[in-house]
């Protein structure tokens, strides 16, 4: 793989690996029963590059996922539009350069009997009607003097060609339904759907043995199966449903949508386009500085300008007036469009080039994109920030859907601490407030953000709040020093994040040959084991250098009966067998450098074939690769200990990278949060047809140029523990923690379910004290959601690790109409919190009046 998989990603891909592997084997078993599975991640989660991986693994194996390879894997990636193939395939280029020679788009004329292993066929949903020359003689519908006519003299259609790769048993057919809600539908004459036979089977043509879905909603998978009617025949295995979450807190998706409209009605086309053009600049000037900082090439921020279907020309010509007249310095070849006609387009006295949508993200010098509604699915363009919109108002699904492709970040990670560089702006002139809202709704919708609390927030009309000069400078000190949780991995591998930390330290000239060093520990600690196991090793030595088999002797009289086992010396290729199942174990980088220490003095091939022994059965003991794992840990903690002042000194992107390290355990690790930098909050309210400005408070970290934060959107509760504590004796400032990113306060808790969730509280507060300044933790949470109880557990289990570290940490609800407080800081507290999974329960017995 070109890209590193998101632990999300990861996690999604080991899973779906996993429900393939009991599809395969379901269908090889005697029942030969057909299944499907599905993989549903919301948009922007890069579904194609998870199955980029999921594919790869298959043909080649893998040593990250345990998986070796399938050698009679057939994938047909199947769509309902070729655009959209094209696409897929470029993206799995993009993905995997081991999967470049292996991709084929089915055309005619198509002259394979059967799909070869190892490759993916792209088909679509034209390739397979009824005049399609791929299938024309399949049915008595082509027949020429009663002989069916094939045309081109190929012998075969390309159903003969699924029906043989179907019923070769040396192959099995994965069959990718691309976005699976489509082209499912029932037609009037209740015939069934070119899908629907592709599934199901069609004259003589088996049902293929696996489906897999790739959606954007287990909705939409489970809607276009019901319609395929294929629940009496076909076993739906499962679904790996990844959450949207995780995705969100990955930092692939923008944080922030910040929509402007007219507050009036009138024509503001040329006024907001130029508003979105001055947007777009100063994007360019902001990520500018921020490559100057850390030393990078600078994102060039795109704008879209979304036109109607059938646009005026002297309209579009106006609008690249107004476009090169607020921009001067734009390139003349930086602005192109993406309509349905490939031509260059005229408008007035600008010749506009066209340029395939894929293409756009790569293609840095184009700065203004040109668009209809052609390109509302199948591409993204992290760098396209900006859009301004001439589609009228009741285009209000165009438009979200084409939001759906600008909201990936540029860098495919959160720019901490900065609202500006991690939002995408969208202007729509020709929107009214009541027609925006209803893009809201469908962008906080499935569509989208797949519901749920992701963090994930839309704007309208924000100011940007920056650095508050009246916090003092221990304030920002202690902020950066604060104690925070990273989010717990399922499938954590301890050696690959020691493998990682050591490629970064040495990168960064932190600690000279760290690979060598690490592994040297490694070595010591298998080396550990052969002396301590020795007798056990010896064992497993001998079953390596020994195959072991049964023979069977048949009888006509007394049937098929076992006659003994036999041994047999293993060769050099059953010996390299083992070590590789052994490497697997121990990762293969481990295990290559281990046989080098071995035979770092060896003297003939038997020294290096008494190595590979030795690494495939220290591989067969079972303490192996927990010792391994713990001293891989150890390693780490020891370095990222040593190292944290020095690698909070690096640029922010390389901060970033070693917070992914960190983060790469199945335990909470403890990470540094990283200063906020400038936030996007909206200042007002529609009330009617007017606006009222939402109260304000001082001494916020963040605030515009009176010094004043907005608190409208506080409920009561938080408005009122606002107020109290910085009413407090030495009070100094107070943070509104926000919902992702390194900026923001975390702490990691089980829900009810074991799995492992981040919990942002609501509050940090800043005092004076006798010891000097120090940060409180305080968090209203009312005790009547479902959540509430395993968010105690989280906040009793960080106070016992990092209370000392806080002046207070405190949850706050209201019970029978007063606010009640949990003390963490008393281990009394924290007990009975622990002891019950009733928040209620908890505040009966611990809570204290605020």
């Amino acid at each position: 793989m070109r890209f590193t998989l998101k632990d999300y990603q990861a996690d999604a891909v080991g899973d779906t690996l996993r429900e393939l592997a009991s599809a395969r084997d379901f269908y090889r078993s005697a029942s030969k029963r057909v299944s499907s599975v599905a993989l549903t991640a919301t948009t922007g989660a890069g579904k194609t590059v998870m199955a980029a991986a999921v594919i790869e693994a298959m043909f080649w194996g893998s040593d990250d996922f345990d998986v070796v390879p399938d050698e009679g894997a057939v994938v047909l990636w199947f769509s309902d539009d070729p655009a959209l193939n094209q696409q897929t395939r470029y993206r799995l280029e993009q993905a995997s350069d081991r999967l470049r020679s292996r991709l084929v788009t089915v055309e005619h004329p198509f002259r394979y009997p059967k799909l070869l292993p190892g490759h993916v066929y792209f088909l679509n949903t034209s390739k397979l009607s009824r005049n399609s020359l791929l299938v024309r003689g399949h049915d008595d519908t082509n027949m020429l003097d009663g002989v069916q006519s094939h045309p081109d003299n190929v012998p075969f259609t390309f159903w003969d060609t699924l029906r043989s790769t179907i019923e070769d048993d040396d192959l099995t057919l994965y069959t990718v339904l691309d976005e699976a809600h489509r082209g499912m539908g029932k037609r009037p004459s209740d015939t069934p759907t070119i899908v629907k036979r592709l599934i199901n089977g069609h004259r003589g043509v088996p049902p293929v043995p696996i489906v897999w879905g790739i959606s954007a909603t287990v909705q939409r998978f489970e809607a276009a199966m019901t319609e395929a009617e294929v629940q009496s025949n076909r076993v739906h295995l499962g679904t790996v449903q990844v959450d949207p979450v995780r995705i969100q807190e990955s930092g692939l998706l923008k944080d922030d949508i910040v929509l402007d409209f007219p507050a009036e009605t009138g024509d503001f086309n040329t006024v907001l386009l130029r508003r979105g053009v001055r947007k777009v600049k100063a994007l360019s000037d902001a990520w500018a500085a921020y490559a100057a900082e850390q030393g990078t090439e600078p994102i060039k921020p795109l704008m879209v300008l979304q036109v109607p279907n059938k646009p005026a020309a002297d309209e579009v010509a106006s609008a690249i007036d107004v476009i090169r007249d607020k921009w001067p310095e734009l390139e003349s070849d930086a602005i192109a469009h993406v309509f349905g006609d490939h031509t260059v387009q005229t408008f007035g006295m600008h010749s506009v080039p066209y340029i395939s949508p894929e293409r756009v993200q790569d293609a840095s010098y184009i700065r203004v994109l040109l668009a209809k509604d052609a390109i509302s699915t199948g591409w993204d363009c992290p760098r396209a920030e900006v859009m301004v919109s001439f589609r009228p108002a009741k285009d209000e699904t165009h438009i979200t859907q084409l939001l759906g492709r600008m909201i990936r970040t540029p860098l495919a990670r959160r720019v901490e601490g900065d609202d500006l560089l991690n939002s995408v702006e969208c202007i729509l002139p020709k929107f009214s407030k009541a027609t925006a809202s209803l893009v809201l709704e469908k962008i906080m919708g499935n569509d989208l953000t797949g519901g749920g609390d992701t963090g994930q927030r839309v704007l309208v009309d924000p100011q940007v709040m920056t650095t508050n000069s009246s916090v003092p400078d221990e304030v920002w000190e202690l902020f950066q020093s604060l104690p925070a949780e990273t989010l717990p991995r399922k499938h954590a591998n301890p050696i690959k994040r020691v493998t990682s930390l050591a490629h970064a330290l040495a990168a960064d000239g932190l600690v000279q040959d760290a690979g060598k060093i690490a592994h040297e520990r490694l070595h010591g600690v298998l080396n550990g084991l052969a002396a301590q196991y020795a007798k056990d090793l010896a064992k497993a030595s001998e079953d390596v250098m020994t195959v072991v088999g049964s023979t069977l002797h048949g009888n006509q009289r007394r049937g098929t009966r076992a006659d003994g086992i036999f041994r047999e010396k293993s060769d050099d290729r059953a010996i390299q067998d083992s070590y590789r199942s052994g490497a697997r174990t121990i990762t293969p980088d481990v295990a290559r450098s281990y046989i080098e220490h071995l035979t770092a003095d060896a003297d003939d091939e038997d020294d290096y074939r008494d190595a590979y022994v030795r690494v495939a059965a220290l591989a067969m003991l079972p303490q192996t690769r927990a010792k391994l794992d713990e001293e891989a840990d150890a390693i780490s903690k020891e370095w990222l200990d040593e190292h944290r002042v020095a690698i909070k000194g690096l640029p922010e992107s390389r901060q970033s990278l070693y917070a992914e390290i960190t983060a790469m355990s199945t335990d909470p690790q403890l990470i540094s949060m990283a200063l906020p930098k400038n936030r996007q909050e909206e200042t007002k309210r529609a009330v009617g047809d007017s606006e009222l400005l939402l109260e304000r408070r001082s001494l916020h970290l963040l605030s515009d140029e009176e010094g004043m934060f907005p608190v409208g959107k506080l409920n009561a509760d938080e408005t009122e523990v606002l107020d109290t504590e910085m009413a407090r004796r030495g009070a100094l400032a107070w943070y509104r923690n926000p919902t992702g990113g390194r900026d923001s306060m975390s702490i990691a808790y089980r829900d009810s379910h074991g799995e492992w969730r981040t919990l942002r509280p609501d509050f940090l507060f800043f005092v004076d004290t006798e010891d000097g300044v120090r940060a409180s933790i305080v968090d209203p949470h009312g005790h009547w959601l479902p959540d509430a109880a395993w968010k105690l557990h989280g906040m009793a289990r960080f106070a016992e690790v990092y209370g000392d570290q806080f002046h207070r940490i405190e949850a706050i609800s209201r019970i029978d109409g007063k606010l009640r407080v949990l003390d963490f800081k008393l281990a009394e507290v924290r007990e009975k919190v622990l002891d019950h999974s009733d928040a209620r329960f908890a505040y009966d017995t611990a809570a204290a009046g605020y």
